[in-house]
């Protein structure tokens, strides 16, 4: 006959790890309740490139370091770390490009908000506005911003400036709402 105190000694360590093996659940409802975050993004994504396109020809081309996409409560896309947007001619040309440290992107409006060292440059034109916050609304292809905006124009210094700007993203033309001074837009 067997010591019973050998009997508990075996069987009391082979019960607790059998209890402590068959306890251990990862119920993902719980860990998913734990980690979950609201505030943080559904999607992130490094180096983006985007490519909008009309009837099979690159319109506009955005470039973002970091984008954080959310879902919820609107489907928007930010980038918190610099934004640069090319404008494509039908041609295929390079028309403009727009810079920012700051971007988004929502999609429900259609519109696209950068601020933050914002710059249009018309490349043809060697055309430069500069401002800290524009839109871009992609319904009706028109950029604004009621903030002030200074436009330069290489050779020719500042050509304009004011509160509120109306244009295009080719940046081929500008209406400043509340010019300051002389405004020369001319191709001369």
């Amino acid at each position: 006959m067997r010591n019973s105190s050998t009997i508990y000694t075996y069987w009391i360590p082979v019960i607790f790890l059998a209890g402590i093996l068959f306890s251990c659940v990862n119920d993902l409802d719980t860990i998913q309740k734990i980690t979950y975050d609201p505030k943080a993004p559904s999607e992130t994504s490094t180096n983006l490139e985007v490519l909008y396109t009309d009837s099979g020809y690159t319109r506009i081309k955005i470039f973002a370091k970091i984008a954080e996409t959310y879902t919820s409560p609107e489907h928007v896309t930010k980038f918190k770390d610099g934004v640069q947007v090319e404008f494509f001619s039908e041609k295929g040309e390079i028309i403009s490009k727009l810079t920012a440290l700051y971007g988004e992107v929502n999609f429900k409006s259609g519109l696209i908000t950068v601020r933050d060292s914002v710059i249009l440059r018309n490349l043809k034109k060697k055309q430069t506005l500069e401002t800290e916050q524009l839109f871009y609304n992609q319904t009706n292809d028109t950029i604004f911003t009621p903030n002030y905006v200074i436009c330069k124009r290489e050779g020719k210094g500042v050509i304009g400036r004011g509160h509120g700007l109306k244009t295009t993203p080719f940046f081929n033309y500008a209406e400043i709402l509340a010019p300051e001074g002389k405004v020369d837009f001319s191709d001369d």
